[in-house]
């Protein structure tokens, strides 16, 4: 039923970096890179990532700064948090090797039940389905579950996988299916789009044959979206011999373990914003140079302002704070201190 569009996703999509050279580690770290980022996000990040740490050990060895660096562009920084001390652990605990079962792998902190089915099913070639959002779209329409889409489907799928029902021919690749079936989500059975006649499984598939594929997964009551926000900061721009003041962001902080610009809020039209300090004083934004960036909800215009030494270490209190090179690459800035210091011509 599957071999063809395995066939096809091995001659349309074999170039993808992480399916060559294979390896347990190349998979999981190209699984977590993978995880609320688009293959193009990840193509351009990949090796360079696999050159700095080519393996456990060297990943396992980094200091944080150094990894937060290579991360650097592929966002949600607590995934490559999460790698690291993945790698630490097998390195210390299992001697560089994986668990070859997926309960095993589960016991590992950062390894959830999508991550040990993708070692399994993508590293081992060994039966599991790693079921992310393509893949449950993709076996809700082509099997017709009568099933919300979300928690409830994927525990519905993953029980119907361990119990036989679905898939119950284990000879396959379960490597090849994984990734075959991923393409087809991504590339022809999109969420709002399904490009039905380019479709190989469309013969099997009870969407396809009800006339309404993008009924399919059953969708849940719509939750409203959240508020957008707009927010003005002021960032404070100290330089000294080179080197520019910045603080570290602390664990519960936006990009926590990078270094910032002292940064405080203007105005804020979310009541309950507590990512920085308030300035509390009067600015007069139209004698300031100004950027715009974003992050989540936010809309945010940032103000430059040159400060001395003492008010900015004052204000900044006990926070980690120190100099730092402004020509130095690995500096780990954040991307908005780097954006703020472009601006003003100083890197």
């Amino acid at each position: 039923m599957f071999s063809s569009l395995i066939q096809w996703s091995q001659k349309e999509f074999s170039h993808l970096p992480w399916r060559r050279k294979r390896s347990l580690y190349r998979t999981l770290v190209s699984e977590i890179m993978l995880q609320q980022t688009t293959v193009g996000t990840v193509l351009n990040h990949f090796e360079r990532f696999l050159t700095r740490f080519p393996d456990l050990e060297s990943l396992a060895k980094a200091s944080e700064d150094e990894l937060l660096v290579a991360w650097k562009g592929l966002g949600y920084y607590r995934r490559a948090r999460s790698l690291k001390k993945i790698s630490e652990t097998l390195a210390a605990e299992y001697k560089g090797h994986f668990p070859k079962e997926i309960e095993s792998l589960q016991k590992i902190t950062g390894i959830g039940p999508y991550t040990a089915n993708a070692l399994v099913a993508i590293g081992m070639d060994r039966p599991g389905l790693a079921v992310d959002a393509n893949l449950e779209r993709v076996l809700a329409r082509i099997f017709g579950y009568d099933v919300e889409k979300g928690p409830a489907l994927q525990k519905f799928i993953a029980k119907e996988f361990a119990e036989g029902r679905l898939l119950p021919e284990r000879d396959l690749s379960f490597r090849g299916l994984n990734e075959a079936l991923m393409d087809l989500g991504r590339t022809v059975c999109q969420a709002n789009r399904a490009a039905c006649e380019l479709c190989l499984m469309k013969k099997h598939c009870v969407a396809f044959k009800s006339g309404k594929p993008l009924d399919y997964p059953l969708q849940g009551k719509a939750k409203g979206k959240a508020a957008e926000h707009e927010l003005e900061l002021l960032r404070l721009i100290v330089v000294k011999n080179g080197s520019v003041l910045v603080y570290q962001k602390e664990d519960k902080e936006w990009l926590a373990g990078q270094w910032e610009l002292p940064t405080f809020v203007i105005s804020s039209t979310d009541a309950k914003f507590k990512q920085y300090p308030q300035w509390g004083q009067k600015v007069d934004k139209k004698k300031l140079v100004s950027l715009k960036t974003g992050i989540t909800k936010y809309t945010i215009v940032n103000y430059l302002m040159e400060e001395k030494e003492l008010k900015a270490k004052k204000l900044l209190g006990s926070r980690k704070k120190e100099w730092r090179r402004l020509d130095d690459p690995h500096a780990n800035f954040s991307t908005a201190t780097i954006k703020a210091l472009k601006k003003v011509a100083l890197v």
